[in-house]
């Protein structure tokens, strides 16, 4: 089939009149990172990989261990719509001795698929990601200045932005992604498109190229986008809310049960368990900057406290309501991730934490279907309810202590990822603010 694709790959690479291509892969954080080869070197590449300095990518190898090679999943294979005569393929990374590299995001989210694989579940998920867009920069600064003023699911004259939205769907359809919305989101400036939901290796590779479309398009319109969790204080933050089952080989939707009250199998409780169990442990993953715990509180809709419901939106799980004839869509929505992230990583530690409560049996606690945000101490505590790190340090003290993280992202990723963790963190630390000055300056 591989053979099959890669023959159809370079058939359109011809006919189209192609000239470069694209090799993309993600480094440990998720961004995107590239090289280009003439189109008349993709057969070789497709074939036998091309080499690169692996050195110089956060979370790869040192400088005496650099030479590494990329292989071309010819699945992945594209016409970038705002380009002239440029294609992208998405690629696998690879040692010299032709290993996969441990250290790959796409390669730790296929092994995390294997291990569920193995026990009979496929991993599907549909991640819902957040931007915002800002009006031009101001000379070199960048000014966090919404694009326009409208609200949730506005429409024009309000809502200006919305042929900007156009324009990205039409991209993203070219790149063969199947968008089901685009829509306004609550905060100016603030906007959503959702694709369709599917195995996580292609929904992970859908999520890193509608982050570098929707860049790309916002700049053709002489604005910029950005995924920043929390860019603009008193106004809601961007999430990436995953909705999340198991599918098994017959194609049925392993979590769904239609003798539960909630229309939920003992493998979807139990899922849920594991992922409410381990979530702290997760956080620096799914909440993966210092910029993400300024989202992270209450009143702006993101979650904060470890429950789980049907209906409330304020719980960290959220299970959508049933509808008859739609089985299929049984899922669990974990509502804490931000776009941020590395979507690979992210499905590795989710689907990790999952498995976990599956193979031990785990029971989630009762779900709690009133707004936790009205909680006081008191009846949080009589619930047993806790609450997500407040922090990125918090986040990345809860990691070390982790088996789960450092099985799940396997010993060299976990270890360069907490590193590079630490290192922002306390970049962060020493740094000067301007609240600090606007606050201390003068009175001290």
């Amino acid at each position: 089939m591989s053979e099959e694709l890669s023959r159809s790959v370079l058939k359109d690479v011809q006919e189209r009149g192609i000239s470069f291509i694209n090799l993309q892969f993600t480094d440990i954080h998720g961004g995107l990172k590239s090289t280009t080869i003439p189109a008349a070197q993709l057969e070789d590449s497709l074939n036998i990989g091309t080499w690169f300095d692996g050195s110089s990518i956060a979370g790869f190898t040192r400088i005496y261990e650099s030479d590494m090679y990329l292989r071309p999943d010819p699945s992945t294979y594209a016409v970038i719509p705002w380009e002239t005569e440029v294609a992208r393929i998405i690629c696998d990374v690879y040692m010299p001795d032709g290993k996969p590299f441990e250290g790959d995001p796409r390669y730790i989210l296929k092994r995390a698929l294997k291990n569920a694989s193995d026990m009979g579940f496929d991993y599907n998920t549909g991640p819902e990601l957040e931007f915002f867009l800002f009006q031009p920069k101001n000379g070199t600064d960048l000014i966090p200045i919404p694009h326009d003023v409208a609200s949730y699911f506005d429409f024009s004259p309000q809502d200006k932005a919305s042929h900007v939205r156009e324009n990205i769907i039409k991209a993203l359809g070219a790149f063969g992604m199947t968008v089901e919305m685009g829509h306004h989101e609550v905060a100016f400036g603030q906007h959503e498109i959702d694709f369709r939901y599917g195995g996580a290796l292609r929904t992970a590779d859908n999520a890193i190229t509608l982050k570098h479309t929707v860049k790309a398009i916002a700049n053709k319109h002489d604005i910029y986008a950005t995924f920043m969790p929390k860019p603009v204080f008193g106004i809601n933050g961007s999430g990436m809310h995953v909705h999340q089952s198991f599918f098994n080989s017959k194609g049925e939707n392993v979590f769904f049960d239609a003798k539960d009250e909630y229309k939920l199998s003992k493998v979807a409780k139990s899922f849920i368990a594991g992922q409410l169990a381990h979530v702290r442990e997760m956080s620096a993953v799914l909440a993966p900057t210092v910029n993400s715990y300024k989202r992270l509180v209450p009143g702006y809709e993101a979650p904060v406290y470890i429950s789980w419901a049907r209906k409330n939106r304020s719980a960290l799980i959220r299970v959508p309501s049933y509808s008859p004839g739609r089985e299929k869509a049984t899922r669990a929505e974990l509502r804490c991730p931000d776009p941020s992230c590395n979507p690979y990583l992210t499905f590795a530690v989710m689907l990790a934490a999952g498995l976990d409560g599956v193979k031990n049996n785990m029971t989630p606690p009762a779900p709690v279907e009133e707004d936790v945000y009205e909680f006081d101490d008191k009846r949080l505590k009589e619930l047993y309810i806790d609450t997500l790190p407040g922090s990125l340090y918090e986040a990345i003290t809860e990691m070390q202590q982790s088996k789960i993280m450092k099985d799940a992202l396997g010993k060299h990723t976990y270890e360069e990822y907490i590193n590079a963790k630490l290192a922002e963190w306390d970049e962060y630390r020493i740094r000067v603010t301007d609240w600090e000055l606007k606050r201390y300056l003068d009175i001290l």
